[in-house]
């Protein structure tokens, strides 16, 4: 069954070879054509189940060739169905076919009728309500006395006129034009780039695959290492320092560079697809144009097929996380002035990421494991959980490129990369609650974060109860600025969260983390201070 719609060809009678044509459950309309009758061959007619009128087309000259089928019949003296001498089944079922059945059709081994509107009495039709649209034998034009209606082809009937002929040609010789051009363009495309090729899926055969077409302009800027020079540089990928369900952490040292971070990303060759393949590259150039000193700054990547290797190469933060600093009791580093700083240096990097660059670029998971620390405690804002992105755009689009055959696909042709600045600057939110008061946004004990603070945000008396134990001191009008910050940044109304920009501007105008501040509230400072001297 398909939808097949419009007349039947009469050019379908040329098809001499064909032994079996069966239309049958579609909408086909119009008459049967006469020239079915030229298929010497045909043994099954099935054309059950459609919207077929007229007549059907065959008859005899002689009331002994219509008694006889097959091998005795005259074909001189047989038109249309009849002339098919080795047909065997014929099924016209549920049409609107009209008149009476052919006497050559009757003694077919298997023939059906039923459900037309023909005049035929031993054959269940359809009720005449129904076929009072189609016009019945009454109402046909008479036949010729010595040749059939139906015998006469179409082209006899009528002739085009000479202005519509040419019209016609024209206008297929204009469409067969543009199909030429579009199918150069195409092809020109797909093959102005060097491609590799990643399967779609893996089969038994692995025959389904898609071609897909590494930019080289979009990577041109970007330095690419070998899996080995990685291997060497993390000891054999033996120095792992985080891990998720999508990728694993590495830390090494490039001979004669710097030390890096290594992010490769768990995943097994068969699972990877041409979509993921072209977010890679997509990402890859997304994280290379990011340069700002609150920013981790990526190096490079690695990208192989044997072993299947895809990773991000960035420049190593050697004092860990600010996670692991407010939570695993190395917070006692973290002197007030000290997460001023951090505070400070997160909303500068925010604030290059959202209103400096263009386009605007959105950390994937904001939290205190995406913050990495410098020697002197600088913060570096690190998106290693893009992966989980990339990952998660492959999925929704996944239905939408067929796995038959190969197919030209450029990196220019996915969606931008997701931006949800609201969603950093809620997170920005979280994660200034979380540096003052020590918690983790969750925890089973206490539940939400948030929830835990909100009744201590807005009232003066009990706000110090938000800030870290830890900690031996704190400057009071920074606790009430960054409270302020956090109650609007948490705005269930996303019209009244306020931009990076300004946040910035009211961080900038209002803390100071010079050193002499530090020394003045610190004791120990002062302390630690005139020991170096």
């Amino acid at each position: 069954m398909n939808q097949l719609t419009g007349p039947i060809p009469p050019e379908l009678g040329n098809l001499s070879g064909v032994t079996k044509l069966n239309l049958q459950s579609n909408r086909l309309t119009g008459s049967l054509p006469a020239e079915l009758g030229n298929l010497e061959n045909l043994q099954e007619l099935i054309l059950d189940r459609n919207k077929l009128q007229g007549t059907v087309p065959a008859a005899s000259n002689s009331a002994f060739s219509a008694k006889m089928h097959g091998m005795y019949a005259s074909r001189s003296n047989l038109t249309g169905l009849c002339r098919s001498s080795r047909l065997k089944v014929v099924d016209v079922s549920y049409n609107y076919l009209v008149g009476s059945i052919p006497k050559c059709l009757t003694n077919l081994p298997n023939a059906s009728f039923q459900g037309n509107c023909l005049r035929d009495k031993d054959v269940k039709q359809r009720p005449s309500t129904q076929c009072g649209a189609f016009p019945s034998k009454s109402h046909q034009v008479p036949k010729s006395k010595h040749r059939p209606t139906e015998d006469v082809p179409k082209h006899q009937k009528e002739s085009k006129p000479t202005w519509l002929l040419a019209l016609e040609i024209a206008t297929g010789i204009t469409v067969g034009s543009l199909f030429l051009v579009a199918l150069r363009t195409a092809f020109h495309r797909c093959n102005s780039k060097p491609a590799i090729i990643i399967p779609w899926k893996k089969s038994a055969s692995e025959k389904e695959q898609l071609a897909v077409y590494v930019d080289s302009e979009l990577l041109k800027d970007v330095t690419k290492y070998s899996r080995q020079e990685l291997e060497v540089a993390c000891e054999d990928f033996s120095n792992i320092i985080g891990s998720s369900l999508d990728s694993l952490v590495y830390k090494g040292t490039m001979k004669g560079g710097p030390e890096i971070a290594v992010i490769s990303l768990s995943i097994k060759e068969e699972h990877w697809t041409g979509y993921l393949e072209l977010y890679f590259q997509r990402e890859v150039a997304d994280l290379a144009r990011l340069n700002h000193d609150s920013v981790g700054k990526l190096l490079g990547y690695c990208r192989e097929i044997s072993p299947f290797t895809r990773m991000l190469v960035f420049e190593y933060a050697s004092n860990g996380t600010l996670h692991e600093h407010l939570h695993y009791g190395e917070g006692s580093q973290l002197s007030w002035t000290r997460r001023m700083r951090i505070i400070l240096g997160i909303a500068r990097g925010l604030k290059y990421l959202h209103a400096e660059l263009e386009p605007p670029f959105t950390i994937s998971e904001l939290n205190s494991s995406a913050v990495y620390l410098t020697e002197d405690f600088s913060p570096k804002l690190v998106d290693f959980e893009s992966w989980k992105t990339i990952i998660a755009r492959s999925e929704k689009n996944s239905g939408s490129i067929g796995s038959n055959g190969a197919m030209c696909l450029l990196p220019s042709s996915v969606e931008n990369r997701h931006l949800d600045i609201q969603g950093n600057i809620h997170a920005f939110g979280i994660l200034l609650l979380e540096i003052i008061s020590g918690r983790p946004p969750f925890c089973k004990d206490r539940g939400s974060l948030i929830d835990w603070a909100k009744d201590y945000l807005e009232l003066p008396e009990v706000m110090s109860h938000i800030v870290d134990p830890e900690l031996k001191h704190f400057t009071y009008d920074d606790l009430k600025l960054i409270c302020e910050i956090i109650s609007l940044c948490i705005h269930p109304d996303t019209s009244r969260r306020p931009s990076m920009q300004e946040i910035s501007l009211m961080l900038e105008s209002s803390i100071d983390t010079s050193v002499s501040i530090e020394l003045k509230s610190s004791s120990l400072a002062w302390a630690e201070l005139a020991l170096s001297s």
